[in-house]
């Protein structure tokens, strides 16, 4: 008797897979707010004081312009369980922070503080960054004084301006998260 093998496909639909691209534009009539738009939806979105540029300095505020993919998901696994996403996921420790300073030879990457050592520490009291989805902004290379910290996180219940970073409430941020791999496009511009 004579076996031939069988082959099964099974159709996966387009929200079982992760997103192509993501874009995120400025609003009309206030370069603070914008929006994200991804596989047909859209939501609102913070964006820096200094809207979206073009040439991202350290301290200017500004989001900057430019076509990125996310790294990683960090998130407060003291507040949330895990969310489901397709990026490799971290959860946030208490001395887990992220060093702004052009100076140090660990800018714009993530550093362990001790108790008492300034930084911008990623577990906060006000829950922006109870969701933290790390972009490769200024990360290949590094360079000094180019930007530092910007990252996708949830919005301040107003959706007042961010330091530079794209934020979003949290429903929007879960929806996302589900659909965003590592090979993910986010324009930003």
């Amino acid at each position: 008797m004579e076996t031939t093998p069988i082959s099964i496909t099974y159709k996966t639909a387009a929200r079982d897979r992760p997103l192509v691209a993501i874009r995120v534009r400025q609003a009309a009539g206030d370069p603070r707010r914008g929006w994200l738009t991804a596989d047909g939806w859209t939501v609102p979105v913070a964006l820096g004081r200094g809207g979206i540029l073009a040439n991202k300095r350290e301290g200017d505020g500004g989001t900057p312009r430019g076509t990125y993919r996310p790294l990683q998901l960090w998130w407060r696994a003291d507040r949330h369980i895990r969310p489901r996403t397709y990026l490799p996921a971290r959860p946030i420790r208490p001395e887990d922070a992220w060093c702004e300073d052009p100076h140090d030879r660990h800018y714009n990457q993530p550093i362990r503080l001790v108790r008492d050592q300034p930084g911008d520490r990623l577990t906060r009291e006000d829950h922006l960054y109870d969701f933290i989805v790390e972009i490769d902004h200024n990360s290949a290379p590094r360079i000094a004084g180019r930007g530092s910290a910007v990252f996708l996180h949830l919005a301040r219940t107003n959706f007042s301006p961010t330091a530079g970073c794209v934020s979003m409430t949290k429903s929007a941020m879960l929806r996302l998260l589900r659909r965003m791999g590592p090979q993910t496009k986010i324009m930003i511009g």
